[in-house]
């Protein structure tokens, strides 16, 4: 055989390590994909597996079993892993049956999360912030606040067990899996709720049970699906707080109000069960009839009173009290306290009565007046000093007032005040009492008698302007006396310029106080209250009288004697 054959034959050296490096190159191949592989052997926790590359590898059995997934394999079984290396030190391959099994999840995980189907996991796991998913393979982050459309305490179990989950977000570069099992319980409890809800009716009566109190109302499960039964439906009468009636757990028969098919929503209520009190109300509480009832609830501008289960009417805080005007509420009545009442007002429509607490106790104004008439006198102490007048707390917790116009006869209302502080206890005349004003007009001044109308008469007659009368220096002044008329209460000024007919004569220091002076009134305006009087004027009258009286042309008498005598004669009466 010639050389050349042998050559064809027999492959050099050269040519052996070519057919190996192309084995090799085709094995290499392979590094990084799934490949199919026979199990050869088990031993104790290790499946054997030809790949059929001229090398095995060993995949533990757990990769196999792990995470609630099939049995173990057996020998001769064929089965999927993933090449990573043909050959590593121990000229064994490796494999791994974990990587193989994701490499497939991410593929069918990809098609799911586009068409936004449901993918099956199983948790098994805690980390922070959530739960690791195993999805058959790939391994998938669950957020804690995915896991239930209601926080839970214990999660355990839900560990282990196959159930479906939501993918939320993917990123195979990354190798991150974000998935919700929140996402899955909310549309089916979507579609459980539609399909209870398209069975339920308004008007209807079912029962339920209490789910959830709230401070508005409870929650009632009616059989996969919450109603609201709002505090205010929970009875006719007032309910504070629903816990009041009702308790978790507790079976109650209800009514459905209200449906609203888009939210889901349904309202409920159980005191539509019940006869409504409010029929028939203005023939059971006609107006100004007079009924016993307790108070179930104060605020700013007034108290309700329960007159009857689900009757309640208001008493407005101006129909308190007589007289505590800008009092709160709460401290003339308190809660749950038995009070008499007044119906004022009735309205079926609105559901409202208006109710009268001081209309059940006698009218202050009304019981003064009988007490005390115009013209009586009182006694009481000065609650307050205004620009107008004094106010003087009177019986039955009223206030009377004095107009400053009514302090004194003689002064000036805004002096005249200046004698009074808060805290005086003062007497005063009932002037007139307004019942329906809520108001009493009292006097200071009218308990001595008006000075003009006593002065009206006097020993020498109606005293009038020309009259003569005698007065009392009170106060000596630069510009004159202050005097009072003797016999009178009245007082009168005497200015500089009336003390004499003389000029030289005309100095107010010639007088003392309690000195007692003849003048003539100048004078005298009743219904103006004003009085004037001059010593002057009586010295030109008496000296007009004395000429006509003396000085006739044939008496030969001066001047001076018809004087004198004039004088001689006043100084004789």
């Amino acid at each position: 055989m010639s050389s050349a054959s042998n050559a064809g034959m027999n492959p050099t050296r050269d040519d052996f390590a070519a057919l190996l490096a192309e084995s090799y190159g085709e094995s290499e191949a392979f590094e990084g994909s799934v490949v199919k592989g026979r199990v050869v052997a088990i031993e104790k926790d290790v499946a054997v597996i030809d790949i059929g590359l001229k090398t095995e590898g060993r995949v533990p059995l757990k990769e196999f079993t792990g995470h609630g997934r099939d049995a173990a394999p057996q020998v001769g079984e064929e089965v999927e892993v993933y090449l990573e290396r043909v050959e590593n030190a121990l000229g064994e391959a490796v494999i791994s049956r974990d990587k193989a099994r994701r490499e497939e999840s991410w593929v069918k995980l990809e098609k799911a999360f586009e068409a936004g189907e449901k993918v099956e996991g199983v948790i098994f796991n805690q980390v922070k912030g959530g739960f690791t998913v195993d999805l058959d393979g790939a391994v998938a982050f669950l957020p804690r606040s995915q896991v239930d459309i209601r926080p839970i305490r214990d999660v355990t179990p839900l560990l282990g067990v196959p159930q479906p989950f939501q993918i939320l977000k993917m990123d195979r570069r990354r190798g991150n899996i974000v998935v919700s099992r929140r996402t899955v319980l909310e549309e089916s409890r979507a579609e459980q709720r539609h399909e209870i809800v398209a069975n339920l009716e308004e008007g209807v009566t079912i029962d339920g049970v209490v789910k959830n109190i709230t401070d508005y109302g409870a929650f009632v499960d009616l059989g996969g699906i919450d109603g609201l039964l709002h505090v205010t439906d929970i009875a006719w009468r007032r309910v504070n707080h629903p816990s009041e009636v009702l308790s978790i757990g507790q079976t109650v028969k209800v009514k459905i109000i209200k449906i609203n098919h888009e939210t889901h929503r349904i309202s409920l209520g159980m005191k539509q069960l019940l006869d409504d009190p409010w029929q028939g109300i203005e023939a059971k509480y006609p107006i100004n009839a007079r009924f016993h009832g307790r108070v179930t609830n104060i605020t700013d501008y007034g108290a309700f009173v329960e007159l009857e289960p689900g009757i309640e009417g208001l008493i407005h805080v101006s129909e308190m009290s007589w007289t505590k005007k800008n009092v709160h509420p709460g401290k003339i009545v308190s809660t749950s306290q038995e009070v008499d009442v007044q119906v004022l007002e009735v309205d079926s429509v609105k559901r409202r009565i208006s109710l009268g607490l001081k209309q059940t106790l006698q009218n202050p104004w009304e019981a003064f007046a009988e007490k005390h008439p115009g013209g009586s006198d009182v006694e009481g102490e000065v609650k307050n000093k205004t620009e107008f007048g004094l106010f003087i707390g009177l019986d039955g917790d009223v206030d009377g007032m004095v107009h400053l116009s009514d302090l004194d006869w003689n002064r000036p209302g805004e002096q005249a005040i200046e004698d009074y502080k808060k805290g005086d206890v003062v007497r005063a005349r009932v002037l007139d009492v307004d019942v329906e004003k809520e108001r009493i007009s009292l006097g200071v001044k009218q308990l001595g008698g008006d000075p003009f109308a006593t002065a009206a008469t006097g020993e020498d007659g109606e005293l009038k302007k020309g009259s003569i009368v005698t007065c009392e220096v009170l106060e000596v002044k630069d510009g004159g006396l202050e005097v009072k008329i003797v016999g009178t209460d009245l007082q009168a000024f005497i200015k500089r310029s009336e003390l004499a007919r003389d000029r030289a004569d005309q100095r107010p220091d010639r007088f003392a106080v309690g000195e007692k002076v003849d003048a003539r009134v100048t004078l005298f305006d009743r219904k103006a209250r004003k009085v004037a009087v001059s010593i002057k004027a009586l010295e030109v009258a008496e000296e007009k009288e004395a000429i006509a009286q003396y000085g006739s042309a044939d008496s030969g008498a001066s001047l001076g004697d018809i004087l004198g005598a004039a004088l001689k004669a006043r100084e004789t009466k």
